[in-house]
């Protein structure tokens, strides 16, 4: 098991996502590739012309992905980080948490009134910091973002993508969706 040697070839970064187009461009971070899938296609017009909340969007994808992102490994996986306890990392996930939460006060959604690659980008990490407690989330202060959560793991476009696959090997079958 671990990091697949063909994909090691295609980014020594080792870390997934990755996507090789055709072309042999390898795209390697999960935003970039969101974005290169939206500009194939956007039948909700996320990132089109009509999304007035874009730089919005990036701004809270960035504070996801490079300060949100580190703290959830670091309250997932407290125990490879015993500096601090599962508390203390927790509490500082807690402060992109209550952002959000002032964000759905709000709106329905974190930008607006309807879904946005805003909520599908951040959705993901918000899912596994519940999942890391189960029990306090399900208790904890913030009722906006639990009901926003519970939205969409409820939603036809969760059941749609979160479906289980085969492990991809060399040479395997290309999985289309």
């Amino acid at each position: 098991k671990g990091y697949p040697d063909q994909a090691k070839l295609i980014s020594p970064k080792a870390t997934v996502p990755v996507l090789q187009l055709s072309d042999g461009t390898v795209i390697d971070e999960s935003w970039d590739i969101v974005k290169w899938a939206l500009q194939q296609n956007d039948p909700d017009s996320w990132m089109g012309k009509e999304n007035a909340h874009l730089l919005d969007t990036e701004i809270l994808v960035e504070s996801n992905d490079f300060s949100f992102k580190k703290d959830l490994d670091h309250y997932k996986y407290a125990d490879r980080f015993p500096e601090h306890s599962t508390e203390h990392y927790r509490d500082a996930c807690e402060e992109f948490i209550e952002e959000l939460e002032k964000m759905l006060s709000k709106n329905k959604f974190l930008l607006s009134e309807k879904l946005s690659v805003a909520d599908i980008s951040v959705f993901p990490f918000i899912r596994q910091f519940s999942l890391a407690d189960k029990s306090w989330f399900e208790q904890a202060p913030y009722p906006k973002v639990q009901g926003w959560l519970n939205l969409l793991i409820n939603s036809s476009l969760f059941d749609s993508v979160f479906q289980k696959h085969d492990v991809w090997t060399e040479g395997g079958n290309a999985i289309f969706i």
